[in-house]
């Protein structure tokens, strides 16, 4: 079992309302704040975003690059999925893959990829 997970973001307001409303979708619960970060927890599992300092910011994320390539979530169910993908296109926040959504993890993968205001790509994966 994953202990936490701690992601540095160039946007703390930024990420703190885009992470806010998709872990309360997924069953997080808001766990720690202090000035420089927010977390949300689920079970004995946390996610932690930190600001970055304005002076590491200089090269900006790139998934491909050496590090993280993204996060996947457990959805309750496909409906979860598709009302998570609703939600996603009201906010403008882009799909990813639309030309094989939701099927771009293949024929039995149902779920939704997009990316963080960081441009760290995300995905909700119902079950199978």
């Amino acid at each position: 079992m994953l202990h936490h997970l701690e992601i540095y973001v160039s946007n703390l307001s930024k990420s703190s309302e885009f992470w806010g409303w998709l872990l309360a979708e997924l069953g997080y619960a808001p766990y720690q704040k202090w000035d420089s970060g927010i977390s949300w927890k689920h079970g004995e599992t946390y996610l932690v975003f930190v600001q970055a300092e304005e002076r590491f910011q200089d090269i900006p994320y790139h998934r491909s690059r050496v590090g993280l390539n993204h996060l996947a979530f457990h959805a309750e169910s496909r409906q979860q999925v598709d009302k998570i993908t609703t939600q996603l296109m009201g906010k403008g926040i882009n799909i990813l893959y639309q030309e094989n959504h939701p099927f771009a993890g293949g024929d039995s993968h149902y779920a939704v990829f997009f990316e963080d205001p960081d441009r760290i790509k995300v995905e909700v994966v119902a079950p199978k």
